[in-house]
C-alpha cells in the first residue's frame, strides 16, 4: 500500500464525531475528495496492461468491499429509493386487488389456505415456517386491508428516507405475509428478488429516523459484500441458465425472435423490435451473454473501470427489456440494484469528467468518508452468523440453479425455503414457443350469443394496442395469463369463472367493465386462444396488432343449474352411455346440458338424432339444431349447415347457400371448410365460379394441418389430384391471383 493510501486508511478509521463536514467547509471537503478519487484512478482504473493480473486480488477485494478505501454512500442512497419505490408499487397493487385475490370472498382466500395448512402441518411453528405470514393471528378481510395499507405506508416512508431499517423490515414481513399464503399469485423470481433484496438491505442501510445520506454510519463490509454477491448471482445465475438450458432457444440463438411475442404483455417497442430481422435478434443474444456472463467477470476482477463497464451493459440490458415487454418491476429491481457496482469516488469521478463541476462538488461535499462507528460485539457477532447463514444457502442455491447434484434440500434449506429471501436466479431462462391467453365469455341466452369480459392489461381484441405498464405489476392479469400455457397447473380460472356467474363484485372489479349490465350471465365459457403479431403491413391495413386464432376450450364451461347452484358441464357420464349403448340416458344428458348452454353437448345431440340413436331419425332438427349453433358463432355449426344445404339434410338442397356457409367458416379458418372449398371448385361446383379461390382455400388448409396429424395425412392424400385438377385449366394470371388470395386470407385469419 502507497503511503497516500496508508495515509487515507488512518484517517478514515479516526472517529468522527458526526459528519466529515463538520472539520472542513464542503469546498475543502470536495477539493480532497476530487484529489483523492484522481488518485485512486490512477491505482486503479488506470493500471498498465502488464500488472493486470497483478491487479486481480485487490480488484476482487475492493468489489467484496474488503478494502475499504471506497465509500457507497450515494449509491446505497439510490438502492434504497429504488427498492422503496417498487415496494411503493407492489402494495398499490394489493390495495387494488387483494381482496379480490386473498379476501374471504376472494378467488384464493388466504383464511382458507391457512385452515387447510393447519390440518395438514402438525404445530404452529412447523405451520408458520411453512407459510410465514402475519395472517396466521388474523385474516380477515379487515386483516387484509391493514396489511397491505401498513407495508405501503412503510414503503412511502423507506422512499423518503424515514426510519430505513426499521421501514424495510415492516416492507419485508408484510410483503412475504402475502408471497407465503397466495402461491398462484407468486411470480417466483419477481417476488423472490424482492424479498431478498429488502433482507439483505437492513444491515446496509444506515440508522436513525432520518439518516439522510447516513455518512456517519458507512456500511459495513459485510454488508457490502452480501448486496454486490447478491447483485453477482442475479447477473451470473441468468447467463449460465442459459447456456446450460436444455431448451432449444437459447441453444439455438432464436430466443429473442420470440420474447416479444410471447410476453405476457408486450409493448408497443416490442412489436416493433419483434420485426427486425433474425440478425438483428442474434446480436441481442450475444449482448444479453455480455451483460449477464461478461459483466460480473468485469465487475468481479476489472477494478472501477471493469465495474463502469459492467454497470453499462447491466442497465442497457434491464432498460430495453423494461421497454419492450411488462415483466412487472423485476428489470427495475435488476436496474437499481446494478447502482451497487458504483462507489461515490466513480461518481464523484464521472461527474468531473462531464465537467459539471456543481454536481461533482455535491457528490464530493456529501459523501466526505467517515470510518463504520461502533457496533456492540455481541450485535457484531450476531451479524455475522446472520449473514454467513445466507451466503451458505445462496451457496446451494447457486450450485442447484446451475444443475447441481442436490436431490433433496438439506433441512436449513428446507427450514428457510418458505421465507424466499434466499434463492437462485434464472432470469428469463425459458420462453414459450407461442402467446396464448384465456378468455373468459359469458352468456345470458342459453349460449346463443356470448359477451367476453374485458381484461385490463392482456391483448383479447386483435387491435388491442400493445401498451407500457411496467413497472407496475398486475398480479390477476399475468396468473390469467400464465394458467393459459400449455401444460400449466390448474389455476384460477374456473373459481373465477364461478365467482363472475355469483356476480362477485371483488372479482368483476378486476376487469375493465362488466359486460351483463341487462342481465346476468348464466353460463361462462373458457376459452384458449393463440395470438401472434402481424406485419407492419397488415398492421397498417387493418390496424391490427394480433391475429387471434381459437385454441381449444381450456376447461368445460361453468353455469347455473336447475337448483340456481354453480355447477360445471360433465359430458363424461353421457359419453360412457352412449358408449354403452344406453342412448336414453346419453339423450336426456345431452339435451340438459345443451338447454344450460353446453354448446358441445348441442353437436352431440344433433348427431345422436342424424345417426338415430335413441330417437327416430329427424332431419329438420338436426338442421334447425346446427343452424342454431351457427346463430351462436361455432365455426362447426357453420360448417355443418352447409352440409346440410349441400346434401339437402332437413332442408331442401341449395348448393349456393351451402357455398355461403361454407365461405364464412372458410373464413374463419375452418379446415374442413377450407378442403371444401377447393374441392367444389375442383368438380367445377363451386357457386358462383371461382378457381382462385377454390386453389387458395386449399393452400390455406395445407398450412392449418401442420400441427394436426390426423388432417395433415388428409391433405395429403386427397389435396394433390384436386390442386392438380384445378391448375391444369388455371391460367397464369388467375394461379397468380390465387396466390396473393391465400397471403391476404393467410394474414387476415383469427
Amino acid at each position: 500500500m502507497s503511503k497516500k493510501r496508508r495515509q487515507l486508511a488512518s484517517d478514515r478509521s479516526a472517529p468522527p464525531k458526526g459528519s466529515a463536514l463538520d472539520a472542513k467547509p464542503a469546498s475543502a471537503v470536495a477539493a480532497d475528495f476530487s484529489s483523492e478519487t484522481k488518485q485512486t484512478e490512477g491505482a486503479v482504473g488506470e493500471t498498465p496492461s502488464r500488472a493486470w493480473p497483478a491487479r486481480l486480488w485487490p480488484n476482487t477485494k475492493e468489489f467484496s468491499g474488503a478494502a475499504g478505501d471506497a465509500s457507497l454512500l450515494w449509491p446505497r442512497w439510490f438502492v434504497l429509493r429504488g427498492v422503496g419505490l417498487i415496494f411503493v408499487l407492489a402494495f398499490l397493487c394489493i390495495v387494488v386487488e387483494g381482496q379480490a385475490l386473498a379476501g374471504p370472498n376472494g378467488i384464493s382466500p388466504v383464511a382458507l389456505y391457512l385452515k387447510h395448512l393447519r390440518s395438514v402441518v402438525p404445530g404452529f411453528f412447523s405451520g408458520f415456517v411453512s407459510a410465514p405470514s402475519l395472517f396466521w393471528l388474523e385474516a380477515g378481510a379487515g386483516a387484509i386491508t391493514a396489511v397491505a395499507w401498513l407495508g405501503f405506508a412503510s414503503a412511502v416512508a423507506l422512499v423518503f428516507n424515514l426510519w430505513p431499517r426499521l421501514t424495510l423490515f415492516v416492507c419485508w414481513a408484510c410483503f412475504l405475509s402475502f408471497v407465503a399464503t397466495w402461491a398462484e399469485f407468486t411470480p417466483s423470481q419477481q417476488d423472490a428478488l424482492l424479498l431478498e433484496a429488502a433482507l439483505l438491505l437492513i444491515p446496509f442501510a444506515p440508522p436513525g429516523v432520518r439518516p439522510g445520506l447516513g455518512a456517519p454510519h458507512p456500511p459495513r463490509p459485510l454488508a457490502v459484500f452480501m448486496m454486490r454477491w447478491l447483485l453477482l448471482r442475479v447477473m451470473l445465475l441468468s447467463g449460465l441458465v442459459k447456456v446450460l438450458s436444455d431448451g432449444p432457444l437459447w441453444r439455438n440463438w432464436t430466443a429473442m425472435d420470440v420474447m416479444y411475442e410471447t410476453s405476457p404483455s408486450p409493448t408497443v417497442a416490442g412489436y416493433w423490435v419483434h420485426q427486425l430481422p433474425h440478425a438483428y435478434h442474434v446480436f441481442e443474444i450475444g449482448f444479453t451473454y455480455a451483460a449477464e456472463l461478461l459483466a460480473p467477470l468485469l465487475a468481479l476482477f476489472g477494478g472501477r473501470r471493469g465495474r463502469w463497464l459492467a454497470f453499462g451493459l447491466w442497465t442497457m440490458l434491464q432498460v430495453g427489456i423494461q421497454l419492450t415487454t411488462n415483466f412487472g418491476w423485476l428489470n427495475t429491481a435488476a436496474f437499481a440494484l446494478g447502482f451497487l457496482l458504483l462507489d461515490d469516488e466513480m461518481l464523484a469521478s464521472a461527474a468531473r469528467r462531464l465537467r459539471w463541476a456543481a454536481l461533482r462538488d455535491f457528490f464530493a461535499a456529501r459523501a466526505a468518508p467517515c470510518a463504520p462507528g461502533a457496533i456492540a460485539p455481541w450485535r457484531l457477532h450476531g451479524l455475522r452468523v446472520a449473514l454467513g447463514l445466507h451466503f451458505a444457502l445462496t451457496l446451494y442455491y447457486f450450485g442447484d440453479t446451475c444443475g447441481g447434484p442436490f436431490e433433496n434440500p438439506p433441512a436449513p434449506v428446507r427450514l428457510f425455503e418458505a421465507f424466499r429471501s434466499a434463492n437462485g436466479y434464472q432470469l428469463y431462462a425459458r420462453f414459450e414457443q407461442a402467446h396464448f391467453q384465456i378468455d373468459l365469455e359469458g352468456s345470458n341466452d342459453g349460449g346463443l350469443t356470448w359477451r367476453t369480459y374485458p381484461l385490463r392489461h392482456l391483448p383479447q381484441l386483435p387491435e388491442s394496442r400493445p401498451e407500457f405498464i411496467a413497472p407496475y405489476f398486475p398480479r390477476f392479469d399475468h396468473t390469467l395469463h400464465a394458467a393459459s400455457l400449455p401444460g400449466s397447473k390448474p389455476s384460477i380460472i374456473v373459481p373465477t369463472a364461478a365467482h363472475l356467474l355469483a356476480r362477485n363484485p371483488q372479482v368483476l372489479a378486476r376487469f375493465e367493465r362488466d359486460p351483463f349490465t341487462d342481465r346476468p350471465p348464466t353460463v361462462i365459457r373458457m376459452r384458449r386462444y393463440r395470438f401472434t403479431f402481424t406485419d407492419p403491413a397488415t398492421l397498417g391495413r387493418t390496424g391490427r396488432y394480433w391475429t387471434k386464432e381459437f385454441a381449444g376450450d381450456y376447461q368445460p364451461a361453468m353455469f347455473i343449474d336447475e337448483k340456481g347452484e354453480i355447477a360445471q358441464f360433465d359430458l363424461g357420464p353421457a359419453d360412457a352411455a352412449l358408449r354403452a349403448g344406453n342412448h336414453g340416458a346419453a339423450y336426456a344428458d345431452y339435451e340438459r346440458q345443451y338447454r344450460l348452454g353446453n354448446l358441445e353437448a348441442g353437436f352431440r345431440l344433433a348427431d345422436m338424432i342424424a345417426r338415430g340413436l335413441g330417437v327416430p331419425v329427424q332431419p329438420e332438427r338436426v338442421f334447425a339444431l346446427y343452424s342454431a349453433l351457427a346463430g351462436g358463432g361455432e365455426l362447426k355449426g357453420l360448417h355443418n349447415v352447409a352440409v346440410c344445404y349441400e346434401h339437402g339434410i332437413g332442408v331442401a338442397p341449395d348448393l349456393a347457400k351451402a357455398c355461403e356457409f361454407y365461405r364464412r367458416a372458410a373464413e374463419l379458418g375452418h379446415f374442413a371448410s377450407l378442403h371444401t372449398l377447393g374441392r367444389l371448385a375442383a368438380e367445377d361446383r363451386l357457386t358462383p365460379r371461382n378457381d382462385a379461390l377454390g386453389l387458395a382455400a386449399l393452400a390455406i388448409a395445407a398450412g392449418r394441418a401442420a400441427d394436426d396429424e390426423a388432417a395433415l395425412a388428409f391433405v395429403r392424400a386427397n389435396q394433390p389430384a384436386l390442386v392438380a385438377q384445378l391448375k391444369v385449366r388455371m391460367s397464369a394470371s388467375e394461379l397468380a391471383e390465387a396466390k396473393a388470395l391465400a397471403a391476404a386470407r393467410r394474414a387476415a385469419l383469427p
